[in-house]
This record gives C-alpha cells, structure tokens and sequence, in this order.
C-alpha cells in the first residue's frame, strides 16, 4: 500500500416521512426521538446539507467511503429501508463501510427486523456478536466497532462491551503483527469531555486501555456533531483521532456546520503520513471548504513471523 484516501461521514439522520409513523411504532422511546425530531431535528438534519456534501465527497474521489452510525432517527423498519438504499446508491461495500450508531439502536428489536438490511456494509455481520469486523483496503484494515446499544429515553451513551473489547484487542494485536495500518471505526467518542455524560462512551477508559496496549494507527468517530481531531496514548506514540460533524446539519439553524473529512495515508520511510482535511459547510445554501487541516507521522507497528 502506497497511497490511500477515506471520505469520512456520520450522523447523517436521513429525513424522516411526513407523515406520523403508526402509533405502535411509538409507544417506547421512540416516541420522544420523533417528537423531538417534529419540534427541531427535521430543520436541523436537511436533505439539501446532505446533498452538498456528497457532491463534494464525490468531487474528492476517495478510494473508501466510511459512514460512522446514525444513518436513522427512530430505528424503524422503512428507516432501514432508506438507509440501505441510501448506502447502495454509493457503492458496494467493497468501497463503502459503515458502523452502527445510538440511533440505530434506539430501541431493543430483532436484528432481522433493522441492522441486518445495512450488514453488507457491516463486513456481513449478521448478528451484533459479529464485531469488530475487518475489511481491508488498499493494504490497510478498517476495523468496525458497535456502541450501539439500546438506552433509557433522553439517553444517548453507548458501550463496547468486555466481550467485544476482548475480541478487538486480539484482532488489533494481530493486525499489528502484520505491520497493517489499522483504522478503528467507531461511532461514539472515545476521549474525555467530547459530549456530555448522558452521551458517552460508558467504557472509553477500557477501549483507551485496549488501544495503548495493543496499539492502532487512527481512530474514526462521529456522535458529536463537531469536527475535532484529538489523539489517544498508543503503544509507540499518540494515535489520532478524527471526529466528523454531521453531515447533514445545517448550521445556519443551530449547532454545527454539517461536513465530512478527508483522511488520506501515504507510506513513508518510517511507518505513514496522515493527512486530514475538514470539510464543512456554513449553512443550506453555502459553500463548502476546508475548516481544519492535520498532519502526522504515524510509526510501523513492528512485524513478526
């Protein structure tokens, strides 16, 4: 692997239908998620935001498109539907991956009946015990990580899970072993104060513990609306870590601009250069551009027979 670039989504809220979903649909959390989607979330997550930004994701050619969760609101089955179709429309999922997020998993239901019609972008997962999943690119390996887990009304936090945990330790370490890039996908935020606690990661002090041991080149995460590019201890230096905004928020009604980044990994003499661009988009109707740029030298995890 020489060269290879990721354009970077999340939260993308596809709209809801006008008309009200039937009442049984509601009579859970749901409930409050489509009122508070009636009241604000529909102005904010706009079809047009979204659009303007897929053109210039298009414009950019990238070799791998990454959606990091909330592609629906309520979770309900024509949600799904869209969000399948959606995903269909912007390739196969040699070339497009996503990972659940919250709003996916707003409500506890059968997997067949949700997650199971975005599984081909999933890596197949057919259950939630699927994850993490592995897909190479280019050379690299995405690893897809859930946090989607269903939570109290007006609570949006997630968990990875000890089982998990122990299983993307093992698949990093051996990735590692490998000498791969690898590129942890995850929905929620994995450092400290990037949402407020009735949105976090319940366990994103175990997941640091997982990456400082056993070492990744990136992490890719959505949830919190704001770009932002942190970084994490790892086992031979810091690990970056990318926050996309939503890319449908149209920041001329509140909150931040919608976007994307552009991640772009070129090998070098001693490991890889990491090159990030943020994306964003002022307002419906604005112009697009670079918001933030950042670059790093990432070291080779060292190989073995």
């Amino acid at each position: 692997m020489n060269r290879f670039s990721i354009a970077h989504l999340s939260d993308l809220h596809l709209p809801l239908p006008e008309r009200r979903p039937p009442l049984g649909t509601l009579l859970s959390k749901r409930f409050f998620s489509w009122l508070s989607w009636r009241r604000s979330r529909r102005f904010i997550h706009r079809a047009d935001v979204l659009a303007a930004v897929m053109e210039d994701v298009a414009q950019a050619k990238a070799d791998h498109l990454l959606v990091s969760g909330d592609l629906t609101n309520l979770a309900l089955p024509e949600e799904f539907e869209a969000a399948q179709a959606w995903l269909a429309a912007q390739g196969p999922p040699d070339t497009v991956s996503a990972v659940p997020g919250n709003h996916d998993a707003l409500v506890r239901q059968p997997w067949a009946g949700g997650l199971a019609r975005l599984a081909p972008w999933m890596g197949g997962a057919e259950a939630p015990e699927a994850f993490p999943f592995v897909k190479r690119i280019e050379g690299a390996a995405l690893v897809g990580v859930s946090t989607a887990v269903p939570t109290a009304p007006f609570m949006a936090t997630g968990r990875v899970g000890e089982a998990q945990l122990a299983r993307l330790e093992a698949i990093l370490e051996a990735l590692g072993r490998e000498g791969a890039f690898r590129i942890v996908a995850i929905h929620h935020p994995i450092t400290e104060g990037a949402v407020s606690e009735r949105k976090a990661l319940k366990d994103r002090a175990a997941l640091r513990a997982v990456l400082a041991r056993a070492g990744a080149e990136l992490v890719l995460h959505g949830h919190s609306h704001h770009a932002a590019i942190e970084s994490v201890p790892g086992p031979a230096g810091p690990i970056p870590v990318v926050a996309a905004p939503s890319a449908s928020a149209d920041a001329a009604v509140k909150g931040p601009p919608g976007g994307w980044s552009r991640v772009e990994v070129a090998a070098s003499n001693a490991g890889w250069t990491v090159k990030v661009e943020l994306r964003t988009l002022p307002g419906a109707g604005g112009t697009i551009g670079t918001s933030e740029r950042f670059e790093a030298e990432v070291p080779r995890p060292k190989a073995s027979g």
